[in-house]
């Protein structure tokens, strides 16, 4: 029986290891269009490879993979992070789990991971064919199971391999910062707001956790979310559309007895000397004059009904607009590819063509912490090692 992976990156040679591993007798080829194998690993996480994430911050996989969680959770059933983890340990990689949760080879060099993966491929006999673009599954009829790993949908390719179109969802950015118009915003650049509220009025976009003001606009993991979740229709709309942030993450109720304590218990300060919510100070200045312009000198006690609804509606639903695509700052995923809804869940198997398996970044999928690659790509290893049993 034979087996052909088509791409050289870090879900190709996962699968093809652990298939030889799971299956000895299974002949397996890695095939990459390009001379170097696992480009992609040897730059990722800034040179050292973020291998997984440990997500013990994580309540619920959406939190973190915004589209195709529930696939994740399938996936995770059967190989998870703790997995991924012991697997590497085991392969004799020892690993380090950062403060931020993201998993990294002891080293911190990626060519531990390459090295790993190379030497593993030679030990049990894996051939690795570079400078092979398969461009039609009729290549490749000789093999009995076909794996595509090859990272992602190219911008523009409305299929591949001379596969069905309808098999795949047009690519788009995700992932990304927004860019905002907004000098005095821009000027707080630095300031982080540990826990804010993002969404896309008149739509059910919305996405929470830190935001980042920039020197163009707006990032953190807040904004990438709430990308991630609106990516198709920010493109439909040119990326033109208007963002609201509740800078507190609360309701309007607790937002107006938060600021009706300041007023009771500090009525003689300055409004911009006190902060509700602990808000930084500059930001805190910003909106108190974006809400009542030139009244930033006024006291706690001398604020009106009107000036004092103002403040809440700036802390609650403070409005922007997202600058367009001329403007699109730090893209970190581009999402599309085969569509979920043509492969099984439990197996990563083509509903249309059998035998023919998608893993990794091919899939319609991305998030914000590493190891998808890893889930899917062992998910097809065990299945189609069970599929010749």
């Amino acid at each position: 029986m034979k087996t052909a992976v088509v791409g050289g990156g870090a879900a190709g040679f996962f699968l093809a290891i652990n298939l030889k591993e799971l299956c000895p007798e299974m002949e397996v080829t890695i095939f990459e269009k390009s001379k170097k194998v696992l480009v992609k690993v040897e730059v990722s996480g800034g040179g050292r490879c973020n291998c997984t994430n440990s997500f013990a911050s994580v309540r619920d996989l959406s939190q973190v993979y915004p589209r195709g969680h529930r696939l994740m959770k399938r996936l995770f059933k059967r190989f998870d992070n703790h997995d991924a983890y012991a697997w590497f340990e085991r392969h004799g990689v020892r690993l380090v789990t950062q403060d931020d949760e993201c998993v990294f080879p002891a080293s911190q060099d990626s060519h531990t991971i390459i090295n790993l993966f190379l030497s593993e491929t030679r030990r049990l006999g894996v051939e690795v064919h570079t400078a092979c673009k398969i461009e039609s599954l009729q290549q490749l009829a000789d093999y009995d199971f076909i794996a595509i790993t090859t990272g992602g949908m190219p911008k523009g390719a409305s299929s591949l391999f001379m596969l069905p179109p309808s098999l795949f969802i047009p690519p788009v950015p995700s992932l990304f910062t927004f860019s905002i118009e907004d000098k005095a915003l821009q000027a707080l650049m630095g300031t982080v707001v540990d826990e804010v509220t993002v969404q896309i009025p008149g739509t059910s976009f919305r996405a929470s956790g830190p935001l980042l003001i920039t020197h163009w606009g707006m990032s953190g993991p807040a904004i990438l979310k709430l990308s991630s979740y609106a990516a198709r229709e920010l493109h439909e709309h040119h990326y033109q559309m208007p963002l609201a942030i509740n800078w507190s993450s609360h309701k309007d109720p607790e937002i107006l007895e938060e600021l009706h304590h300041i007023i009771e218990s500090h009525p003689q300060k300055l409004l911009t000397s006190i902060r509700p919510f602990d808000l930084p100070s500059r930001l805190w200045g910003y909106l108190v004059e974006k809400a009542l312009g030139q009244r930033t000198q006024n006291r706690w006690q001398n604020l009106n009904k009107k000036e004092l609804n103002r403040l809440v509606n700036i802390l609650c639903n403070d409005p922007y607009l997202i600058a367009g695509r001329a403007a699109f700052k730090d893209e970190f995923v581009t999402c599309g590819g085969v569509s979920l809804s043509a492969v099984n869940p439990n197996t990563l198997e083509s509903k249309d063509i059998p035998h023919l398996y998608f893993a990794g970044e091919i899939l319609d999928i991305d998030g914000i912490t590493g190891g998808f690659n890893f889930q899917a790509a062992w998910t097809t290893a065990f299945t189609v090692a069970q599929a010749i049993k």
